[in-house]
């Protein structure tokens, strides 16, 4: 038998806003893929598979700080559920602490030959740290990525990767995040008290990585009176005084979608290389332009420009000025995107397909 072990270091389901959280816990209401969760105690528990959870006690603490010994309260929680004459897929998201000291305890226990460890990456650039190759790259069965573009760039730059490599895109609820009509629009942008105004949106952390401050200079350039335009800004506090910009503070994940709805255009003018960007397809199944910095997995993820528009040099003010005014000119549009198109129901059939090929290749392995 193989069982599927979800190793996290947040408590799921997890009670606070999270990408990659909302993807495993709608995946693990309406799929059978995990079977374990090894965790820190959440406040409510997923009723269809069992949980370990990741406790910390003199012990481990005394493992950690005397001894060195890295994860200790995590393998103790993996020691408790193995059971004989079974193999394991262990699944990681993020968390490059945990690859080494789980492979070492698997050997210990006799069992590595059984068991697939599985790395999923959300950054874009590659994990290059002092002997990452051998901490890292050799000791994994497989990394999934978000995107190819990501994958490319690990070509490019770590020379030797023995190990098996997927890409799961992310994924979002299509049913939530959803075009509606322009009477519906409307509708919202009377709501919000937007009326008859060309709206643009920007959602985010609020980090310098992220652009706002970028945006918000543009946007002293393009803004007037006359223009009856306004851009919403969503996830950081206000400011200062911007002519045309409201600040609305955060809002829950499940509460977006309003205001996807009744924006006219996304602006994304990240400064880093993201690995996905997940805030892009909601904008893009809501109906938005969306003008994005070239970047990371973002070319990607708009498929190189053919559902919105790509700033190939993300850092100058006059190109998101001069694409932003090219909106308000021509009422530019893109395609719309299919309605699978990164959805959570096509991520969960993936994960499924990683899931098995990774119990396909275990099968060859001898027992140990």
């Amino acid at each position: 038998m193989v069982k599927t072990i979800l190793i996290s270091q947040m408590p799921l389901p997890y009670a606070e806003i999270g990408s990659w959280t909302t993807l495993y816990q709608n995946y693990i209401q309406s799929q059978s893929g995990i079977d374990v969760i090894v965790c820190p105690k959440p406040k409510t528990f997923f009723s269809n598979l069992k949980y370990s959870f990741v406790k910390e006690s003199l012990f481990t603490k005394f493992q950690t700080k005397v001894l060195k010994n890295r994860k200790t309260e995590y393998l103790f929680a993996i020691n408790t559920i193995l059971e004989k004459d079974c193999q394991y897929i262990f699944q990681l998201v993020d968390n490059y602490g945990m690859v080494r000291p789980l492979h070492d305890f698997l050997i210990k226990k006799g069992i590595r030959k059984n068991c697939y460890i599985q790395f999923f990456y959300h950054g874009f650039d590659p994990y290059q740290q002092n002997n990452s190759a051998e901490n890292f790259y050799t000791i994994l069965d497989e990394i999934i990525l978000l995107t190819e573009l990501s994958y490319q760039e690990f070509k490019n730059k770590i020379s030797v990767l023995p190990t098996n490599f997927s890409i799961l895109n992310n994924g979002i609820d299509t049913s939530k995040f959803s075009k509606v009509s322009l009477n519906q629009k409307n509708d919202l942008k009377k709501s919000l008290k937007l009326e008859n105004k060309k709206v643009f949106l920007w959602c985010s952390q609020d980090r310098p990585k992220k652009g706002l401050d970028l945006i918000l200079e543009a946007w002293r350039q393009i803004y007037t009176d006359d223009k009856n335009i306004i851009l919403l800004v969503i996830g950081c506090k206000k400011k200062q005084n911007e002519d045309g910009v409201r600040f609305l503070g955060k809002f829950p994940n499940g509460e977006l979608p309003i205001f996807y709805q009744a924006a006219d255009c996304y602006l994304f003018p990240t400064l880093c290389p993201e690995g996905f960007g997940m805030s892009l397809i909601e904008a893009l199944h809501c109906g938005c332009h969306c003008i994005a910095s070239e970047l990371g997995g973002v070319p990607e993820v708009l498929q190189f420009g053919k559902f919105g528009k790509l700033i190939r040099n993300p850092n100058s003010v006059s190109e998101w000025v001069q694409s932003i005014q090219e909106f308000l000119d021509s009422g530019l549009r893109y395609p719309e995107v299919p309605e699978n198109f990164y959805s959570m129901d096509s991520w969960n059939f993936k994960m499924n397909t990683i899931i098995q090929q990774a119990k396909d290749r275990l099968d060859p392995k001898t027992t140990v």
